[in-house]
């Protein structure tokens, strides 16, 4: 079992830390608020009381953040994570930031000694808890294989995408499909209620139809009863979106229905939503449409 570090406790990285503490891994968590890591305390995890002292007291440090802003307020600095390490030591983000700061970070690690991989995952919290996370992983290849075991006690489906920086890039490639396909799905949803078909008989009908991918498997029942804790909010998923439009930029990639969703999300924002779950695309479109969301 190894000594592990792991910073943000929020939604996702406090249930990360769970799966990491059932597998017997003695982890010391970090998070703004410590009163929302008290749950994990009761199960054993260790405080750190600064970024840096996590790092300090493990061999390997995981991070979970909000966005690339947060990703630089914890490792930079005397108390940051980037202060604690030391040759042979790993460092794992699994947050999704830019690309390219992924990699500048990457580079600060390595002058210390020390490794880092971006691990960003795809999934949400009930693929989480149901052991069915994926992760795509971004560095070099040793440090991946030493890192293996660790991150396949958080998700059974761990791919190594190549150097540092593209784990993230193949994380914002994926989750642009899911503020699209949310949106898709809520169209599908309001024609065919405002043709006449009740909502629910709607929302049945599409999630055993050939459009039923497992993000709209688990996240079209939202549109009949939205979750009280968001999985994944609205201001969160307009940073994924508009990192994507920041690299199809970078790219020269066209990227229309990405544009299109980034804009119903400011939407969705205007209208004081941004706290919920992505899911209310549903109730910005319902208004839209004349039906109550």
């Amino acid at each position: 079992m190894a000594m592990l570090g792991f910073i943000g406790l929020g939604v996702m990285g406090s249930r990360m830390v769970k799966r990491l503490l059932d597998a017997g891994h003695t982890v010391t968590g970090y998070n703004r608020t410590r009163a929302k890591a008290q749950w994990l305390l009761d199960l054993g995890m260790r405080w750190g009381a600064t970024p840096r002292a996590v790092a300090d007291a493990s061999d390997v440090t995981l991070s979970m953040l909000t966005d690339t802003a947060a990703l630089h307020a914890v490792t930079g600095g005397p108390d940051g994570v980037l202060a604690g390490m030391a040759t042979g030591k790993i460092y794992i983000d699994m947050s999704t930031v830019s690309p390219g700061a992924s990699r500048t970070l990457a580079s600060q690690v390595a002058a210390r000694g020390a490794r880092m991989l971006d691990a960003p995952v795809s999934g949400s919290v009930s693929t989480l808890e149901a052991g069915k996370l994926s992760i795509m992983v971004g560095g070099e290849r040793e440090t991946f294989e030493r890192a293996l075991p660790i991150l396949r006690d958080i998700g059974p489906t761990v791919t190594h995408v190549g150097a540092n920086g593209l784990a993230v890039s193949m994380k914002i490639a994926t989750n642009l499909n899911l503020g699209v396909q949310m949106l898709a799905f809520s169209e599908s949803v309001l024609l065919a209620e405002k043709s006449g078909i009740p909502r629910a008989t709607a929302v049945e009908v599409l999630l055993n139809s050939v459009v039923a991918s497992p993000m709209v498997t688990y996240r079209g029942p939202f549109v009949l009863t939205m979750p009280d804790e968001a999985w994944f909010d609205v201001t969160m998923m307009q940073k994924d979106m508009q990192l994507a439009l920041e690299m199809g930029r970078t790219q020269n990639v066209p990227l229309p229905t990405t544009a299109v969703t980034n804009e119903m999300l400011t939407a969705a924002r205007a209208v004081g939503l941004e706290k919920r779950d992505f899911a209310v695309l549903f109730e910005v479109l319902a208004r839209m449409a004349g039906k109550a969301g």
